[in-house]
């Protein structure tokens, strides 16, 4: 006979992925794109109150010294896990960008382009860009079929 669960075990579960800053459960994938492909080479996923960078190491994804990593201002402190990696600074209320940082960033974000384009080819199918509806459990399974049909189609 199936044990059942209590309404305070999965409220318990339930909670892990509530995100405080939008007011609802949420779940997060992270991906790696190839710059000059614009493939989708790995991705990642964990509870939408996850911080990106935490996920960042928490996927524990290896990449190579010698590749360039261009991440978004989520991945601050990147380097001190991947010597070769850009990431835009960041403005404060005390210390606004300099020029020099205003065009650091400018730079980074022309590069990152591609991985952009590839997030909105994504969001084409809809599974990150509204609410995802259906089991948790298999977020991962349907994002990673959804990421290779969106190689396949970048093959053709």
């Amino acid at each position: 006979m199936p044990q059942s669960v209590h309404a305070s075990d999965r409220k318990k579960n339930q909670g892990r992925y509530y995100s405080g800053k939008k007011k609802r459960h949420t779940l997060k994938a992270q991906i790696i794109a190839d710059k000059i492909s614009g493939k989708i080479l790995a991705s990642a996923f964990s509870a939408g109150k996850t911080a990106d960078f935490e996920l960042f190491k928490q996927s524990r994804t290896a990449l190579k010294p010698s590749v360039t990593c261009l991440s978004d201002s989520g991945y601050q402190g990147l380097y001190k896990y991947h010597a070769n990696s850009l990431t835009p600074r960041k403005k404060s209320k005390y210390h606004p960008l300099t020029e020099a940082d205003k065009k650091h960033n400018r730079q980074i974000s022309c590069q990152r382009i591609v991985c952009e384009h590839t997030i909105g080819r994504l969001k084409v199918f809809k599974i990150v860009s509204e609410r995802y509806r259906n089991r948790r459990k298999r977020f991962g399974l349907r994002f990673n079929l959804i990421a290779a049909i969106c190689n396949l189609e970048r093959d053709k």
